[in-house]
């Protein structure tokens, strides 16, 4: 069973940057789908991108589209995410997520097998 570990959140300030790593731990499969959700206070999960490694494709959900960046290192059993132009609306618990069915990725959570705790993401005014 793959551990999912995500690392690398914080606080900023509206425009910074932070990049995301997710630690997949006994997970190799480029034949699958990973991603990213995240969820703040009182709001709906939401899928943020998604990737199937195999053929490098990527899907984004459209409030990130330029902004973020969703990248795997196979040899180094990482999931990364660049997140650019930071947003206030972009605060939230960051998850990693994996075992999703390719070649289009799912975007319901309910279709990931695979999930880390998560890692906090502030972004202020």
């Amino acid at each position: 069973v793959p551990h999912l570990e995500e690392s690398g959140g914080g606080s900023v300030q509206a425009g910074g940057s932070l990049r995301l790593s997710c630690s997949a731990s006994e997970y190799s499969d480029t034949s699958a789908c990973m991603g990213w959700f995240r969820q703040a206070p009182g709001k709906e999960r939401e899928a943020v991108a998604v990737i199937y490694t195999r053929a490098g494709r990527t899907w984004y959900a459209d409030f990130v589209k330029g902004r973020f960046t969703i990248s795997r290192d196979v040899a180094k059993n990482t999931l990364s995410l660049q997140m650019n132009n930071l947003k206030p609306e972009d605060t939230a618990m960051y998850r990693c997520v994996a075992g999703g069915s390719g070649y289009y990725c799912p975007w319901s959570g309910s279709d990931y097998n695979y999930w880390g705790q998560g890692t906090q993401v502030t972004v202020s005014s």
